[in-house]
């Protein structure tokens, strides 16, 4: 973030304080966080000019954000007009321009200051908090911690976590009160979320502590922002399928994911399930048609929950979601916050939460425990499906995490105890020209046992949130009469439910 310098005029011409006014420059000038923000003006680094100097010192107080004065025991040249020093003319045209003012006063006590000196001193006291210093260095640290405090109240850096400050140049009107919505209803039926049903955007967000003095915080943004990616552009998922085992262009299939951290789970989710392969049983045990993907669905969501949940947000990196043909690797921005070890998370540990205000939307929504059970749980379920346990590693800022793809070979007919008869079928089936993803194969098969609401189908599906692909999938099937409306004359009802058509239920046939 490019801003203008914040300039400081360094009071007092005085020779008993040449030494410290030179010290204070070069430190200021010389630290690498104070010279980021920071422009410092010293009348001795003033080249030549056809101007008074009592006149250069004002003009430099106008332009100035801070007036920064030390004060020693000489009271300086007095103007035979007002009997005025120059450090005294400083010090009141500041408080008139109604500047803020650093003052510093050289000694502990004021035994040896010029009569008129002591009386600013005194009446600096009894307009502001000063502090005293007696050596270079105890000026120098006083001065920084008055700076990093500037800095603070500005609000140029924070101490508190990433997602809890405030988001620049972000209003409530880059919010999406829709999505507010929407999860204030997944959190009461998730989690017995304490607001009622009709709880304004504003008091939701003020419940889930998403403002910052009224504004939004980044957290508020990547979960509710009508475009996160304008403010936060590094939030972004990108998705890849290489057929081969090494990154290599042309890529086959590529994605850059926008949206909220909900759609962005839920697209990097579908694009993953869209590109492995699934097992498709018969009815031979069940009514129910047993299907099962290579890698479990909990532990594909799981993994991408971590990613885009715990990531850093400052960094210039984005998520990447790579699948290969013999591994998945998920590249997440970021490292362990500490104790955490790679050794440590692979068996019961706290639950640290580097974005811990994005960690308790995802929690309330049931994306997330709050046990730091991730890791084990995806260890288990890949043990029970029998495959690989997750591979971890830290390389270069990221935390990755891999699962190892295994190609079962079956024959047709060939019987499975798990599955019945396994029939390998890539989900991106083409149909008439058109391509049947994941999240379509999920719509038609729960509307092949129900009818249902549009949010009872998300759920129905295992969706936490209508995402993007998701009302993709349904226009595009309403479109190509796989499944209709059951008040078609309005569309937008309050009632309005979905059902498949005979085309939707033959199409299903073929499939399995």
């Amino acid at each position: 973030y490019r801003m203008n310098p914040i300039r400081i005029f360094i009071s007092s011409v005085q020779k008993e304080l040449a030494e410290e006014r030179m010290v204070l420059r070069d430190y200021l000038q010389g630290d690498p966080l104070l010279r980021r923000f920071f422009e410092v003006f010293l009348f001795e680094d003033m080249p030549a000019a056809d101007q008074r100097a009592d006149q250069c010192y004002l003009s430099e107080v106008k332009k100035c954000d801070i007036y920064l004065g030390i004060f020693g025991n000489e009271y300086g040249w007095e103007d035979k007009k007002d009997g005025l020093s120059p450090t005294h003319k400083e010090y009141n045209l500041a408080s008139k321009l109604e500047k803020q003012r650093l003052i510093y006063v050289k000694g502990a006590d004021d035994k040896a200051r010029h009569p008129k000196m002591k009386a600013l001193v005194r009446k600096i006291g009894d307009d502001l908090i000063r502090r005293r210093f007696n050596s270079c260095e105890e000026l120098r640290t006083s001065v920084y911690a008055s700076l990093v405090r500037v800095l603070e109240e500005r609000e140029l850096i924070c101490f508190s976590p990433f997602d809890a400050s405030y988001c620049r140049d972000a209003t409530m009107n880059d919010l999406d009160n829709d999505r507010i919505t929407e999860f204030l209803g997944l959190a009461r039926r998730g989690r017995s979320f304490p607001l009622p049903g009709n709880s304004s955007p504003k008091k939701v967000l003020t419940h889930l502590n998403l403002l910052n003095k009224g504004r939004p915080t980044h957290a508020a943004i990547l979960l509710f922002g009508k475009k996160p990616q304008r403010f936060l552009l590094t939030s972004e998922v990108k998705c890849a399928h290489f057929h081969g085992t090494t990154v290599c262009k042309p890529i086959p299939s590529y994605q850059v994911y926008k949206g909220t951290v909900f759609e962005l789970v839920e697209q990097a989710k579908d694009f993953v399930l869209s590109k492995i392969n699934l097992w498709v049983g018969t009815r031979e045990k069940s009514a129910q048609v047993p299907v099962q993907y290579e890698f479990p669905q909990e532990v594909v969501t799981e993994a991408i929950v971590n990613a885009i949940a715990h990531r850093d947000y400052t960094s210039n990196a984005s998520v990447q979601v790579m699948l290969f043909a013999d591994r998945l690797e998920i590249w997440n921005p970021g490292a362990l916050p500490p104790p955490l070890t790679l050794k440590k998370i692979r068996k019961p540990h706290a639950s640290i939460p580097g974005n811990p205000l994005i960690a308790e939307a995802l929690y309330l929504t049931k994306y997330i425990e709050r046990m730091g059970t991730g890791i084990i749980d995806m260890i288990t379920r890949c043990k029970d499906a029998g495959i690989p346990e997750p591979e971890i590693r830290i390389d270069g800022g990221c935390f990755i995490l891999t699962l190892r793809r295994i190609v079962k070979k079956t024959q047709s007919g060939t019987k499975d105890d798990k599955i019945g008869v396994p029939v390998e079928v890539p989900v991106g089936v083409q149909e008439g020209g058109q391509e049947f993803g994941n999240t379509d194969l999920l719509i038609l098969t729960a509307l092949s046992k129900n009818v249902f609401s549009s949010i009872e189908l998300t759920m129905a599906i295992g969706y936490s949130q209508r995402t993007r692909n998701y009302r993709t999938s349904l226009n595009k099937l309403l479109v190509l009469g796989y499944i209709e409306m059951t008040i078609p004359k309005s569309p937008r009802s309050k009632n309005q439910k979905y059902r498949i058509t005979i085309k939707g239920r033959e199409y299903l046939k073929t499939r399995n």
